[in-house]
């Protein structure tokens, strides 16, 4: 059964996560942290597919994974094919809402914050940067949300250098409402 619920629970964030992404971020070409926003990065310059990106930046953690966190393997490697499988199945729905710039950041990173968070809960992931900072947090105590929004900025500062100032911007409110919603979302999440 709990097997069950964990699956829901990964398909729910994950879509959360793809929506996020290919509602509010995309038409405006906003950036995400982490590996989603390099991701976003490289569908941006060069059209490339974001799922796919993000899977294959993610092979070198997933190694280590392996290697020295097989637990984080294990319940983050469904997360990273289904996030990934559902941001490339659902891009073409850019279209379907139209709001000003700042709120589209907002809206998006609401929804990615509580897709990310919704999986963390659980002790699973997108992978990538979010594995890392759960590698990171077992260590330290310090919180998940925290650990993502510091790696999340500098792919962002990154991302926003390359692109213009704007998707810069709007990135950094991107950001830090995922940072802010992950971290409320997990706040009484005890670690082990």
């Amino acid at each position: 059964m709990y097997f069950l619920k964990k699956s829901m629970i990964v398909i729910a964030g994950s879509i959360l996560v793809s929506l996020g992404i290919n509602l509010f971020l995309a038409p405006y070409e906003v950036l995400d942290g982490g590996i989603i926003g390099l991701g976003l990065i490289s569908n941006y310059l060069w059209g490339l597919k974001v799922g796919f990106i993000i899977i294959l930046l993610s092979i070198p953690i997933f190694i280590i994974a392996w290697l020295h966190y097989r637990d984080y393997f294990y319940n983050s490697l469904h997360g990273l094919i289904v996030s990934s499988f559902f941001i490339d199945i659902l891009e073409s729905v850019d279209f379907v809402v139209h709001i000003d710039a700042v709120y589209s950041s907002i809206l998006g990173g609401i929804l990615i914050g509580l897709g990310d968070g919704l999986m963390l809960r659980f002790k699973t992931s997108t992978g990538g940067t979010d594995l890392i900072a759960q590698f990171i947090s077992d260590k330290t105590g310090i919180n998940v949300g925290s650990l993502i929004l510091f790696i999340d900025s500098i792919v962002i500062l990154f991302g926003g250098f390359i692109l213009s100032f704007d998707t810069l911007f709007l990135s950094i409110i991107t950001v830090l409402v995922i940072g802010m919603t992950i971290s409320v979302f997990t706040k009484n999440v005890v670690q082990t």
